[in-house]
């Protein structure tokens, strides 16, 4: 069931994603009111460089997706710093936190996700503008930071302060920092990076608590900081979908389509859908997948009926490295080095699921590196077809 032309479509969630499928909607002949609907005060605005050039010095006048002439132009009916509480899908209408309710006629799902906490003492997280500018002022020279989780968000900020001149402690729980999503080998390079700056990485190491000057770990030991980071992942923003009939598991669930209802579609990083490209549930917290999925919900609400089964994307820029990887990487079955020298921090990694290649992953490359081998996942090739078996090195 398709939205008409001239029919109200409520977008919730004002970042990337929402943007994206507001800006589609105008792009395919799409006449009626849009109501575009964001918790934060601010239009729609870049969030990578938080952990990176907001940290660094850039100007948040950067940061906006959009000049206001631009929005102008789309003719949002716009409510910035509103939140939506609810929503009554058999009488179509989304409840917001004052007590409006926002009739429509199509509904695109798109709030995102927010960062996971520690017990104990309020420490800093990074999601939104206000969170990059709050913790950028507690780097520099002098300073100490402890960053708790060294996912590719913690390891970013960890590489900013180094830089900055702050005395950085990383901790980790994993034996080896992101290990299960590029493969221990890999996982052992990104790790010696930030050893080789400064950086005192403790992996194997589990926090149990923020406390006033630092964090406890599991030992019962405590680590001193000036300032603390949470960066232990993310939560989806699904609380005020409760009780609405939709299927929440680990995100809004959706179909191949993007689809979670009729009339209703989800986009970005609160989405759970089915990528028939690999045959399994993803939920992504990657900018490019945020945009493209915004695109696909939209035009499916309009009626394309197409199912959205992108090759995922996604960048990682950590002191001087440039981090690149396209596809499915987590719960690979084998990793090989099909270019460079994980010794050089220079190379080129596949991997593989069952008979499948399924993701590339770049480091210190050029970006046409890794062009030829995305365009063999999203053409399903084999992997021994694709990967030469005297490929440099490999590991599970």
């Amino acid at each position: 069931m398709s939205v008409t032309p001239t029919g109200r479509v409520v977008v919730v969630g004002a970042s990337a994603a929402g943007l994206a499928a507001a800006e589609t909607l105008r792009g395919e002949g799409h006449t009626g009111t849009i109501t575009l609907i964001g918790d934060e005060p601010a239009a729609p605005y870049d969030r990578p460089p938080l952990s990176k050039e907001i940290l660094s010095g850039w100007s948040p006048d950067r940061l906006p997706l959009r000049a206001p002439a631009d929005l102008d132009v789309l003719d949002l009916d716009a409510r910035y710093g509103c939140e939506a509480t609810g929503v009554d899908i058999s009488e179509s209408t989304v409840l917001l936190a004052d007590g409006t309710e926002v009739p429509y006629d199509g509904l695109i799902v798109a709030t995102g996700v927010r960062p996971r906490l520690l017990p104990g003492t309020p420490a800093h997280v990074l999601r939104t503008l206000d969170d990059a500018l709050a913790l950028k002022d507690r780097l520099g020279p002098g300073r100490t930071l402890a960053v708790v989780g060294a996912g590719f968000l913690g390891a970013e900020v960890a590489s900013v302060a180094a830089d900055l001149g702050t005395r950085v402690t990383l901790l980790e729980p994993a034996p080896v920092p992101l290990a299960h999503a590029v493969g221990e080998d890999v996982g052992r390079v990104l790790a010696q990076v930030h050893l080789d700056h400064g950086v005192d990485l403790r992996s194997g190491t589990g926090v149990s608590e923020v406390v006033p000057g630092g964090v406890r770990l599991d030992d019962g030991s405590v680590v001193e900081a000036d300032t603390v980071l949470v960066a232990v992942g993310s939560r989806p923003n699904t609380e005020w979908l409760n009780g609405s009939g939709l299927t929440l598991e680990d995100g809004l669930v959706c179909d191949e389509f993007c689809a979670a209802a009729p009339r209703v579609y989800g986009a970005g990083d609160v989405a759970r859908w089915h990528n028939p490209l690999f045959g399994t549930s993803m939920r992504i917290e990657h900018r490019t997948n945020a945009t493209e999925q915004g695109v696909a919900a939209a035009r499916n609400l309009l009626g394309a009926q197409r199912p959205f089964a992108p090759v995922p994307y996604f960048w990682s820029d950590q002191y001087d490295l440039k981090i690149r990887a396209y596809g499915h990487l987590r719960g690979h079955d084998e990793m090989r080095i099909a270019e460079g020298s994980l010794e050089e921090h220079k190379f080129t990694a596949v991997y593989r699921i069952e008979d499948r290649l399924t993701g590339v992953l770049s480091v210190g490359m050029s970006p046409k590196s890794v062009l030829a081998w995305r365009q063999s996942i999203a053409l399903r090739a084999r992997w021994q077809d694709a990967v030469p078996a005297s490929s440099a090195g490999m590991a599970r």
